[in-house]
């Protein structure tokens, strides 16, 4: 198992150890193509039930999906130029198609905002055609000049973006708080991860904006992740795309929009606020293998009794809707087994060996705590499901625990960088809302404002943090991804 398991510690190198959970848990690998990476199937599953989930969510609120193709007319990038500015540094061009010189260049999408807003302006007449609200599932293109970090920072990576269009800022406003609310309930009910939500400044909102919110996530090493973004794009790109529609008295307005979106680096987040030393620690409501079940014969036993008892213990668990897989592969010992689905993160595992056939009993193995429960055979399927959702629960709780444990209040900016050497995690302080000062603590500390937290918070003090002047919020500070 030298070269099958984690040979680092979680605490003691955690880059290290990252990189091999994820390579050796069958995450990913890297890809012939530099800053690339291929989703290999069991991370592939992970964002499969991620889409399941979440286009059930849009759906029901009467979203539909769409695909826009990956090409991007350069004319159609520069008609936002404050958009266009964002992504120019990392926008991958096509200048030849087959052995000819294309007359315009063509952009491999770093967002779809202008092909999707050149499109509505063609198919929008009148508010009976509104609101408009699709969304995308496809991949995107930024080219990453940093060294790639699976999951985190790659070249493509793969996402959902939605765009909506609306008659009026209220109706933009509630759509962006809403998806923002959707995106919040699949990160901490669903991938068991914790998530501040709140409104970015303007110098970190998305280009082209009217405001972003956002979710930042906090991972073990102390540094923030950002889970998703929500964004009111309010009139900007309708008036540069021409988007118009007559309202209910005959006159003509410009659209409100929004734009919203989540990444495959959630499936990193995953890998890093649950995972251990032996390796993945999965969620059971985005486990594609829930349960394992393996048998454990010894020589002299009828291990045609035992094939038999998990035969049934498996097909009563997959009638009840349990994802879970019998191992009764020969080639392998039960100890090498264990070893490979506790890397792989799989829930639970049921042992079942001559004494328990003997005594009508089952042993239940808990993934995230290795703790071992015997149960009658006769109640095996109602203590899996009810170790499953505690397994949910706890493993919810436990990040949560370790959010609220790293939110460090400040009143003084040396205070403000010890904290941030010495602890890391996320630093409240308040702030005079001047991105003069917003800037030089970046410099200084590499640390950014994540949120001005959506719910105001009380004040941590009366001047800011950094200048001394008079403060007007009070913010979450961190260092991130």
């Amino acid at each position: 198992m030298s070269d099958m398991g984690i040979t680092v510690k979680k605490a003691e190198d955690f880059s290290e150890w990252y990189t091999q959970v994820v390579l050796k848990s069958g995450l990913a690998d890297y890809a012939p193509v530099k800053g690339c990476m291929i989703f290999r199937e069991n991370s592939y599953a992970i964002w499969e039930k991620i889409q399941e989930i979440f286009n059930q969510k849009i759906k029901a609120t009467g979203h539909r999906n769409v695909y826009f193709p990956l090409f991007i007319p350069e004319n159609l990038l520069k008609k936002e130029e404050e958009h266009f500015a964002g992504f120019v540094p990392e926008v991958a061009w096509v200048t030849m198609g087959g052995d000819s010189q294309l007359e315009e260049r063509l952009a491999i999408r770093p967002t779809s905002e202008t092909i999707i807003y050149a499109a509505y302006a063609k198919w929008i007449r009148s508010w009976r055609d509104l609101p408009v609200k699709l969304n995308q599932w496809c991949s995107v293109v930024r080219w990453e000049t940093k060294a790639t970090k699976l999951f985190l920072r790659t070249r493509e990576f793969l996402w959902q973006e939605g765009h909506t269009i609306h008659a009026t800022r209220e109706e933009a406003d509630k759509e962006a708080t809403e998806i923002l609310h959707a995106y919040k309930e699949v990160m901490e009910n669903y991938l068991a991860i914790p998530v501040l939500a709140g409104k970015k400044t303007e110098s970190e909102k998305f280009a082209g904006a009217l405001y972003t919110l956002a979710l930042e996530a906090l991972m073990p090493d102390g540094k923030a992740l950002q889970m998703g973004t929500s964004h009111q794009l309010g009139q900007n790109f309708s008036k540069v795309f021409d988007i118009k529609f007559l309202d209910q008295n005959e006159k003509e307005q410009y659209a409100w929009q929004t734009s919203w979106g989540f990444t495959t680096r959630m499936i990193g987040a995953l890998v890093m606020v649950h995972g251990d030393n032996k390796g993945l620690v999965l969620p059971p409501k985005v486990a594609s293998t829930q349960v394992v079940i393996i048998p454990i014969p010894y020589k002299g036993v009828d291990a045609d009794l035992i094939a038999q008892k998990t035969k049934c213990i498996f097909n009563e668990l997959q009638e009840n809707g349990v994802k879970v897989v019998l191992d009764d592969r020969q080639e392998y010992t039960p100890g090498w087994k264990f070893n490979q689905w506790e890397l792989l993160g799989v829930p639970i595992r049921i042992e079942l060996g001559p004494r328990d056939v003997k005594q009508r009993q089952v042993v239940l193995v808990r993934r995230d705590t290795l703790e071992k429960t015997i149960v009658k055979e006769d109640e095996t399927k109602d203590a899996v499901t009810k170790l499953l959702e505690e397994i949910q629960n706890d493993l919810f709780n436990k990040a949560k625990m370790f959010l609220e444990e790293n939110i460090t209040t400040v009143k003084t900016y040396d205070e403000f960088k010890k904290v941030l050497e010495n602890k890391g995690g996320i630093i409240r302080a308040a702030w005079c809302c001047n991105s003069k000062c917003e800037g030089k603590i970046k410099d200084e500390t590499g640390a950014t404002i994540r949120l001005e937290p959506l719910e105001k918070e009380e004040p941590t003090a009366t001047t800011c943090v950094y200048c001394g002047e008079k403060a007007k919020e009070t913010v979450l500070f961190a260092r991130s991804y």
